[in-house]
């Protein structure tokens, strides 16, 4: 099987544990996943079989869309509900008060990463140090909240609900945290869908029971998306017959007899029936067509 299917993760699962379920249900061993998710968390996890484990290391930056609720008046050590409580206090905060804080976390802001994380520092995943009951400085990183808008808070629970589009490696266990510090309150994640990631949507996902029924029916790969939607963002690049199977034997072209549009840094090139072959990038200096990254040789 060639090609992406989307998965709805069930809570409680690991990104690794949907893909070793799926592997079993496939019996197929090549799968890969884009955009780990933490345990607690649902929603989109794009699977890649086949000859599309090779767009793993070189999926474009897509942005992530979260619905996220929360809880102010706590604080834990992994900045979620499942962790260990640090501490608690009443918090009589206004949704204005919210609307107002949030204003701070728009835009391009500096975050830490938590240290219930898979981000290694010399060596070591930031959850296996954490696990050992130990802490280490981390480097804050620059993350981009394109979108933050407040859906709900509830005065009187102290619970509320934001929607948020961000850039990759956003945490938002740690937009929660630091909400939280700016109203003096400290706050939590209580829950966490991933609504979509790049051009992948909710409504492209299939659940684990829906895999296992179409494997059984046989119709699985008919479920497939296309290896090139990920890339869909990018201009395209047709070569003929000839042109093709230079391609595929990894021969540079000669842009001057290539048609393409505009100066970008990455295209996606198709041969005869639209047959997805690659990534490559312009050499203008050489004028010649680079091979960047190869799907399907002669």
């Amino acid at each position: 099987m060639d090609g992406i299917i989307c998965i709805n993760k069930p809570s409680g699962w690991t990104s690794f544990d949907v893909v070793a379920k799926i592997r079993g249900i496939t019996r197929t061993r090549k799968i890969g996943h884009a955009g780990t998710l933490d345990p607690m968390a649902t929603g989109v996890l794009p699977l890649f079989f086949g000859t599309a484990t090779k767009l793993c290391d070189i999926l474009p930056n897509s942005e992530k869309g979260y619905l996220a609720d929360f809880q102010l008046g706590c604080t834990t050590d992994t900045l979620d509900i499942t962790g260990t409580v640090l501490t608690e206090q009443e918090s009589h905060v206004s949704k204005n008060q919210v609307e107002a804080a949030l204003e701070n976390f728009r835009g391009v802001i500096s975050q830490l990463p938590p240290m219930y994380s898979a981000v290694q520092v010399n060596g070591r995943r930031l959850y296996d140090i954490a696990r050992a009951g130990q802490t280490v400085e981390r480097a804050p990183r620059q993350v981009e909240i394109k979108k933050l808008d407040l859906l709900s808070f509830d005065e009187l629970a102290q619970t509320g609900q934001f929607r948020v589009l961000c850039s990759k490696g956003t945490y938002i266990r740690s937009l929660c945290s630091d909400l939280g510090e700016a109203l003096g309150c400290g706050a939590v994640l209580t829950a966490l869908v991933r609504e979509c990631a790049g051009d992948f949507m909710l409504e492209d996902c299939l659940t684990l029971e829906d895999v296992q029924t179409l494997m059984a029916q046989g119709d699985l790969e008919d479920k497939m998306l296309p290896l090139d939607r990920v890339f869909q963002g990018l201009k395209a690049i047709h070569l003929n017959e000839i042109q093709a199977k230079k391609f595929q034997n990894g021969v540079k072209l000669d842009l001057n007899r290539v048609h393409y549009r505009g100066q970008d840094e990455s295209y996606r090139v198709y041969g005869p029936g639209d047959t997805f072959l690659g990534l490559a990038k312009l050499d203008l200096e050489k004028m010649e067509l680079v091979i960047e990254k190869m799907l399907k040789r002669n």
